[in-house]
C-alpha cells in the first residue's frame, strides 16, 4: 500500500509531528485527494490546545469524538488521486477546492442544507483528519469544488477564511441601515473580509486593529479608515465622526475586548456580527441593549451553497487576493507558534 505523510496532533497541548501511515483506499462515493495546499486557521490552534477559552477560568472541550493522532487543517485544494466505485472515473486528475463543514447527512440541519449546524458533523481537520499531510479523504464527490483560474491558494483559503467571512458579512446584506460598515480584527479572516465587503457593500468600509502593521496593510487595500482600539477615547471620537456610530460591524476578534470596542461604537438600531473565535467572556448591561435597539448574532463557517455562491463570486474575479504567504507543510508548527503570538499578518498556506 502507497503511503502518506501526516503533520499530526499526538497529543493535546503539545506540538505536531509527522506520522506515516497506509494511505486510505476510497469506498462508495468518497474521494481520496493529493493536497497541495492546506491554509493554517486560528481555530486549528483551539484543537491543538484541546480547548477554548471561555472567560472566568473555563474551558470549552474541543476534543469530543477525537482520536489521536489526529491531523489538523480545513482550508484545502489539491488534485483528486482516487475515487471509490460510486464516483465517476473522469473526476481523478481534477484540481480542486475541498468544502470541509460535512454534517452527519441524515439530520433535520443536513436535511435543509446547513450541514454547518450539524451536531454529529464530520468537519475536515476537526473531527476527520484534515489536510496537514499528503493526502486527505472527502467522504463525497459532492465537496469538491472547481475553482480554475484562481490561484491554488486563494481557492483552499476561500473554504474557511472565505467562507466564513462572506458568511458574515452576508448577515448584515440587505438592512434598511447601510450607511458604513466596521471590521474589528485583521487576521486571515479579517483581511479577506475586507476584500469581500469591498465588492459586496457599495458603504465605505473602516476597519480596527490593535497592529500597527495590520492597520497599514488595510489601507492599503482600500480600507477607508483604519482604528487602534487601545487609543484613549477612541471610541467617542467615532461615533462623533460617523454621527452616531457603525450601522453594521463584523468582530473577526470575538474576545471581550473586541467586542466592546463594537458596542461602544455600534449605532443605534445597529448589527454586531461576531465570528471570532480568540475566546473569553462579555457581559451587557440589559438596559444598553435595548437603548441601543442593537442585534448581536453569532456565526461560524457557511453552508455548501454558500461556499459555491462564494467560488463563483471568486472566479468572477470580483474579489481581489488577500494577503498570503507559503510555507512548506513540514514546518506547520514552526507557524502555529507565529500565529499564536501574532507575528502572523493574513495568511499562512502550507505546501507540500
Amino acid at each position: 500500500m502507497p503511503l502518506m505523510r501526516r503533520q499530526s496532533l499526538v497529543k493535546f497541548d503539545a506540538p505536531l509531528c509527522e506520522t506515516i501511515v497506509e494511505t486510505p483506499k476510497p469506498k462508495g462515493r468518497e474521494v481520496l485527494v493529493r493536497i497541495e495546499r492546506c491554509g493554517l486557521c486560528h481555530s486549528d490552534l483551539h484543537i491543538q490546545d484541546g480547548y477554548a477559552d471561555v472567560g472566568g477560568g473555563k474551558k470549552l472541550d474541543t476534543t469530543r469524538g477525537m482520536t489521536l493522532p489526529f491531523t489538523l487543517g480545513h482550508e484545502i485544494a489539491g488534485v483528486v488521486e482516487e475515487v471509490g466505485p460510486d464516483v465517476a472515473q473522469d473526476l481523478i486528475g481534477a484540481s480542486k477546492a475541498v468544502f470541509p463543514w460535512i454534517g452527519c447527512g441524515q439530520c433535520r440541519d443536513c436535511l435543509t442544507g446547513d450541514e454547518n449546524l450539524c451536531a454529529r458533523s464530520r468537519f475536515l481537520g476537526v473531527s476527520l483528519d484534515g489536510g496537514f499531510a499528503s493526502h486527505v479523504l472527502v467522504p463525497d464527490a459532492k465537496y469538491l469544488l472547481d475553482y480554475d483560474p484562481l490561484p491554488i491558494n486563494m481557492a483552499a483559503t476561500l473554504m474557511c477564511s472565505g467562507i466564513t467571512a462572506y458568511g458574515a458579512l452576508k448577515r448584515l446584506v440587505g438592512r434598511s441601515r447601510q450607511r458604513n460598515l466596521l471590521l474589528i480584527g485583521l487576521g486571515g479572516v479579517g483581511m479577506m473580509g475586507l476584500a469581500l465587503a469591498k465588492a459586496m457593500f457599495k458603504q465605505e468600509v473602516s476597519v480596527a486593529d490593535l497592529s500597527p502593521a495590520a492597520r497599514e496593510t488595510a489601507l492599503q487595500n482600500h480600507a477607508s479608515m483604519a482604528y487602534d482600539p487601545s487609543e484613549p477615547e477612541v471610541a467617542k471620537r467615532i461615533v462623533k465622526a460617523t454621527e452616531g456610530g457603525f450601522d453594521a460591524i463584523v468582530d473577526f476578534a470575538g474576545n471581550d475586548k473586541s467586542m466592546g470596542f463594537a458596542v461602544s461604537t455600534v449605532a443605534r438600531g445597529g448589527k454586531i456580527v461576531v465570528s471570532g473565535l480568540m475566546g473569553g467572556n462579555f457581559s451587557l448591561p440589559m438596559v444598553q441593549w435595548i437603548y441601543k435597539r442593537m442585534t448581536i448574532e453569532g456565526f461560524m463557517t457557511g453552508t455548501l451553497a454558500e461556499a459555491r455562491e462564494l467560488m463563483a463570486l471568486a472566479r468572477a474575479g470580483k474579489i481581489k487576493p488577500t494577503p498570503m504567504k507559503e510555507e512548506p507543510m513540514r514546518e506547520a508548527q514552526k507557524w502555529i507558534d507565529e500565529l499564536r503570538v501574532g507575528r502572523v499578518v493574513g495568511r499562512i498556506v502550507l505546501t507540500n
